[in-house]
């Protein structure tokens, strides 16, 4: 069975987003000052065979402990549909 799997990696809350300040600081110079803080992230979409959610979810988990986040700077979280 095909299962598209959502990764999310975004860095972790206790490290400063030099990305997130950047924009930040952009939407105040454009005026926008409801906005109180910003974090970039990565989106990650993951086409994965396998006979179970379950093992998908695994799957999906092992690729982003291994490459697609860092865990000393980052923090991901999965979705399967």
């Amino acid at each position: 069975m095909l299962f598209t799997a959502q990764v999310k990696v975004m860095p972790l809350k206790e490290l400063l987003d030099p990305q997130g300040k950047a924009v930040l600081s952009g939407l105040q110079n454009l005026h926008i000052q409801s906005v109180s803080d910003v974090r970039i992230g990565k989106h990650i979409d993951l086409q994965i065979e396998a006979a179970t959610k379950e093992e998908a979810t695994a799957i999906a988990s092992e690729a982003a402990k291994k490459l697609l986040a860092n865990p000393v700077m980052e923090m991901f979280e999965i979705s399967i549909n």
